[in-house]
């Protein structure tokens, strides 16, 4: 067992449990060359140390950093505000090691294509359709083939060598998208939270998953340390990193589109208000009952009407009538106003959490407290509905799939012409990569393409694909890595 908090890494020599959430593939002695002395903190300095940590800096949370041209959050920024938020639960949680969940944490975005969402959901279409790829592109399942196959900087030369406990916390969706465990989630009558099908597309296995066929002997193997985590079930550290990415991503994007005048307050006030007034099927309040009947529909076993109630009269005192009252102008004032409104709600939200050794299917054994829960659906749905909702920015993301589509056909052409001296060497290694791991030819070509494109940044696609179709007239560029 943990050995307290403020030690939590140190684990007596004895100690089976210990040893089996230490273990790595090269063996539970190993710790590499770094500053750490303990297991898992010598993890997160590897998860860091990756230069596919270094690159979310260029990759979008909501808005592209490279076409913003203002302060919003990237990819990099989200998951340090995820680490310190999962840290501050983990502390609060018994049986729960805070430098396990800080480094999964840290590591949970790590396969986040360009284009954030949007990019993970053309990628999966992609691989599906036009590369022959079973398991399609998935952001998790990608961040874990990473930590386990494709980045170097561990010292086994494959993969961050990290630990089972570490790779374990990584798997927020702990299966694959079809075939592990036996039943497979997405067959379930109540599959848990991601694991049902995709919509419209009944036989495609689970919509979310975090891992790919290739990477699974890794993920049983990490799960082994936990034999007993139901096979469907996230480990405690998981649910804990699960937990702080739900809360950063409610409260931080909310911010960024406030800043930039995004988020207006008539708007959302005429939507809560006219919840209120009359929920009815059209009008203003009509997407919030929606969302309150597919809560109460589908998260019986949570939802309650007078907290959803309190929930949009929360929301609306703190998001309508406090932050959005008075519109950013960029003074310091009005920054103040922000970072107050931030703190006041990680705060909150961070200390709602319970700790539920049996949970329901759809929950986890960390979770919010009923008010919090209620409070983060309300708050998301805010997002979704005056951010994400938005015609300019659905114009703005068609151009980004645009991108990536022809840069994906472009690599794939170049890559079936058989031109392997001149290939970019990185694209050459990935298909040898991922022939080596049994793949015939043509898929093994489709994942490097897969994989070569989610390792790139927002600038460096466009610019590579500049590059490819002739749109570029330099020889030389540094603007995208080949």
């Amino acid at each position: 067992m943990i050995a307290g908090r403020g030690a939590a890494s140190v684990w007596s020599v004895s100690d089976p449990t210990a040893s089996a959430r230490t273990a790595r593939r090269s063996g539970p002695g190993e710790s590499g060359a770094g500053l750490a002395t303990g297991p898992f903190r010598v993890d997160r300095d590897r998860i860091v140390a990756s230069p596919f940590f270094a690159r979310l800096a260029g990759v979008t949370q909501v808005v592209s950093p490279a076409g913003a041209g203002l302060l919003v959050h990237n990819r990099l920024t989200h998951s340090l505000q995820v680490a310190q938020v999962a840290r501050a639960i983990a502390e609060r949680v018994p049986d729960c090691d805070p430098d396990v969940v800080e480094a999964a944490a840290l590591a949970h975005d790590l396969g986040h294509p360009p284009f954030g969402h949007l990019g993970e959901q053309v990628l999966d279409r992609l691989a599906r359709g036009r590369l022959g790829l079973p398991d399609g592109f998935e952001g998790n399942a990608q961040s874990f083939r990473i930590v386990t196959t494709i980045d170097l900087h561990g010292p086994t030369g494959n993969g961050l060598d990290l630990t089972a406990a570490v790779r374990a916390a990584i798997l927020k969706y702990p299966w694959t998208r079809r075939g592990h465990p036996d039943p497979h989630p997405s067959r379930a009558a109540l599959p848990p939270r991601g694991g049902g099908p995709l919509p419209g597309e009944p036989d495609a296995g689970s919509a979310k998953f975090s891992c790919y066929e290739t990477e699974l002997d890794d993920l049983r193997s990490a799960r082994a340390a936990f034999p007993d985590t139901g096979p469907w079930r996230q480990t405690v550290e998981a649910a804990v990193m699960d937990t702080a990415d739900d809360i950063a991503y409610a409260i931080h994007d909310l911010e960024d589109f406030h800043r930039v005048g995004v988020l207006q307050q008539a708007g959302v006030a005429a939507e809560l208000a006219g919840w209120r007034r009359h929920a009815g099927t059209s009008g203003p309040g009509s997407g919030l009952e929606a969302l309150r009947r597919r809560l109460a529909d589908k998260d019986g076993w949570a939802y309650h009407d007078d907290l959803f109630a309190a929930a949009v009269d929360r929301v609306r005192d703190e998001l309508v009538d406090g932050l959005l009252g008075v519109a950013f102008d960029g003074s310091m004032a009005a920054e103040r106003a922000v970072a107050e409104f931030s703190a006041r709600w990680t705060a909150r939200l961070a200390a709602g959490v319970v700790r539920d050794p049996d949970p329901p299917v759809r929950s986890g054994p960390v979770a919010l407290a009923g008010a919090q829960w209620h409070e983060v659906a309300v708050l998301k749905f805010v997002h979704q509905r005056f951010v994400l909702g938005r015609a300019d920015l659905a114009s703005y993301q068609r151009g980004q799939g645009t991108v990536l589509t022809a840069l994906v056909g472009a690599l794939a052409d170049w890559l079936a012409d058989d031109d392997a001296p001149r290939l970019p060497p990185r694209l050459h290694d990935l298909a040898e990569l991922a022939r080596s791991q049994g793949a015939p030819l043509e898929q093994a070509r489709g994942r490097a393409v897969i994989d070569y494109t989610a390792s790139l940044t927002d600038g460096q696609a466009g610019a590579l694909l500049d590059v490819l179709t002739g749109r570029n007239g330099r020889l030389w560029t540094d603007a995208a890595v080949l």
